[in-house]
């Protein structure tokens, strides 16, 4: 298989059934923010592209208050100090 071969496969390849969605949640670790963090809300499927980020005095419970995370479609991704992600 040639380059142009493998390049024409890549680009025809069907991407409409592939949706991700995910809310990565980032403590923060200054000293003056403990507490604080950023909420990272992404999905990408036939829809399009959409991020959104935001940073929060108590990130968790706007996490849990928000409409993708109560939709039950979303994974939660939790960055943690040491920056291993869970």
């Amino acid at each position: 298989m040639n380059r142009e071969e493998l390049k024409q496969r890549w680009l025809n390849s069907p991407t409409s059934n592939v949706v991700t969605r995910t809310i990565r949640l980032e403590m923060d670790t200054y000293e003056d923010r403990l507490g604080q963090g950023t909420v990272e809300i992404t999905s990408d499927g036939p829809d399009g592209f959409r991020q959104f980020k935001t940073h929060q005095k108590f990130p968790f419970t706007y996490l849990v208050e928000s409409k993708e995370y109560k939709s039950g479609k979303y994974e939660l991704l939790i960055k943690l100090k040491n920056g291993t992600v869970i």
